[in-house]
């Protein structure tokens, strides 16, 4: 089965913007006969302060939604990208939303927030599995890459694939910036931990990366592919904007 990972910039809150370059990147994976076409964490409304950018903040029913799903109306692609959710009951969920045949599939909201995301956001408590044609699979957010019982738990239920969409924020100045040493960076923390998960749980997980600069915010970049036996079979260059196309096995 061929997947597409997108490695993208995301400026935060512009959600036009981000959605008008999503549909160009879909159609650039239509046009590869593409079954599975993986955005990074908050792709749509960017990585966010809630507090600063309410309207920002989307439920699942909200027009920003629904344009992303119809992005797959008339395409054989199953599409997965990223949102902060509101929650009506506290803290806004880290969400990546899974969209088929123009309508919304189902979600996963991020169970292992980082550290310096909780006083932000709320964990979810969720596995759920999605499907596309032959190929059952699950969703990691970010920071989930460092927790081996997620995968486990998604080996266990049926799983033959996991998507990792992320969006690790760089620290330093951005005035100093070391793009190269960010994307080095991130790319050792996947393959460290990803390549281990995926050899233990005989699994797929495929990485898709938020990349470049936003207005107070740096991310590495990195798209990588690790097949059922822990050996990484495809990876973006650098941190450049752009698609990473690979075939799992089911």
């Amino acid at each position: 089965m061929k997947i597409a990972l997108v490695q993208i910039n995301c400026p935060k809150g512009e959600i036009d913007r981000n959605l008008a370059k999503t549909a160009d990147y879909i159609n650039q994976a239509r046009n590869q006969d593409v079954d599975i076409v993986c955005f990074p964490e908050m792709s749509i409304t960017g990585y966010i302060k809630p507090a600063k950018m309410p309207k920002s903040v989307l439920s699942l029913d909200s027009e920003p939604v629904r344009r992303f799903c119809e992005l797959t109306i008339n395409t054989p692609i199953t599409a997965l990208a990223g949102i902060v959710e509101r929650n009506p009951d506290g803290k806004p969920f880290i969400t990546q939303i899974v969209a088929t045949a123009g309508k919304l599939q189902g979600y996963y909201r991020k169970v292992n927030v980082a550290e310096d995301e909780l006083p932000t956001f709320a964990p979810g408590v969720d596995t759920p599995i999605f499907k596309h044609s032959s190929l059952s699979f699950g969703i990691t957010i970010c920071a989930d890459v460092g927790h081996s019982k997620l995968f486990e738990d998604y080996a266990k239920l049926g799983t033959s694939t996991v998507f990792a969409a992320s969006a690790p924020g760089l620290y330093g100045l951005q005035e100093t910036r070391n793009w190269k040493s960010g994307f080095n960076w991130w790319r050792n923390e996947c393959r460290r931990n990803l390549s281990k998960f995926s050899k233990e749980n005989r699994i797929n997980i495929a990485v898709a990366t938020q990349a470049g600069r936003t207005q107070d915010e740096d991310f590495p970049g990195g798209g990588y592919v690790f097949d059922n036996k822990g050996n990484l079979i495809a990876s973006t260059p650098d941190w450049k904007e752009g698609i990473l196309y690979a075939e799992v096995n089911t």
